[in-house]
């Protein structure tokens, strides 16, 4: 009877290494990001003066030497914005899911009414000129089909093919970071983790927000990186520093303890303060 408690324990074990591990440490993929600090939808102000994934934003962050991280997805005509709502609703004004509306509708709305618009993709990359890492975060739901991820995937790794600067893509959806293994091996990609609490607040139903905030998806992806919240690392996120991933923590806040954070995390994606552009 011991015995085969023992062994299922084991096999229960190796089930949730096989579910949760990383993928090989790949050094010389890092190291463009290492210890680096990405302004989070850009250097944007906490009132919107500046708003969020606009030209001004990728700018400041330029130009004081900070990575950028950013939202990509699809308009209904199947242009790649930079923006990171679902909705129109917060940052414009408008209402409906950005999915639902053209580019021609979409790049007319103010980005909360300043006189900046939402960018497509190639022209937020345009004004970044690859000065600075970029981390792609690649927006999806649960709703979306295999054929439309294949071609957000592919139009977001088409854009990139003409950027100069180092880049890597993350994702919350494990379907699209095995997209990108699949399709761009060579890319740097990691996976995105929000607490368990964080999840049901959001109204997840308890089984999928324990999956995905244990990363029972890696086994698809093989994330390089798990990019986690400023909570506490839950067991499954701690199994994959263990194992070697390459840690980056969203989103750093002026009220959190940054010299912790830092001894602790390979990257940090910051907000509302202006940090140097490595530590």
């Amino acid at each position: 009877m011991g015995w085969c408690f023992v062994g299922f324990v084991l096999i229960l074990a190796a089930l949730a290494i096989f579910l949760v591990a990383p993928g090989r440490p790949r050094r010389l993929l890092r190291a463009p990001f290492l210890h680096y600090h990405f302004a989070h939808r850009g250097l944007f102000t906490r009132d919107q003066s500046v708003p969020e994934n606009s030209l001004p934003a990728f700018s400041a962050a330029v130009a004081c030497g900070c990575g950028i991280e950013l939202d990509v997805q699809f308009t209904a005509d199947k242009q790649l914005v930079v923006f990171h709502d679902d909705t129109l609703d917060r940052m414009t004004g408008a209402k409906g899911w950005v999915r639902d509306h053209t580019w021609q509708q979409i790049q007319s709305l103010s980005l909360a009414g300043t006189a900046c618009t939402p960018p497509l993709f190639a022209r937020a990359l345009e004004e970044i000129g690859g000065r600075v890492p970029l981390i792609v975060e690649i927006k999806s739901r649960q709703e979306y089909g295999g054929a439309y991820l294949d071609a957000l995937c592919t139009a977001t790794l088409q854009a990139l093919a003409g950027y100069h600067g180092p880049y890597c893509i993350e994702s919350f959806d494990p379907r699209v970071v095995w997209r990108i293994r699949r399709m761009a091996p060579g890319v740097l990609r990691g996976q995105l983790a929000d607490s368990y609490r964080a999840n049901r607040k959001l109204g997840v139903p308890p089984l999928h927000a324990y999956l995905i905030s244990h990363c029972c998806g890696n086994f698809l992806g093989r994330p390089d990186f798990i990019a986690w919240c400023p909570e506490r690392e839950n067991g499954a996120v701690a199994l994959c520093r263990a194992l070697g991933a390459m840690m980056v923590q969203w989103t750093i806040l002026p009220q959190h303890d940054r010299k912790a954070c830092q001894r602790r995390y390979d990257a940090l994606i910051f907000q509302w303060y202006t940090p140097g552009p490595r530590y």
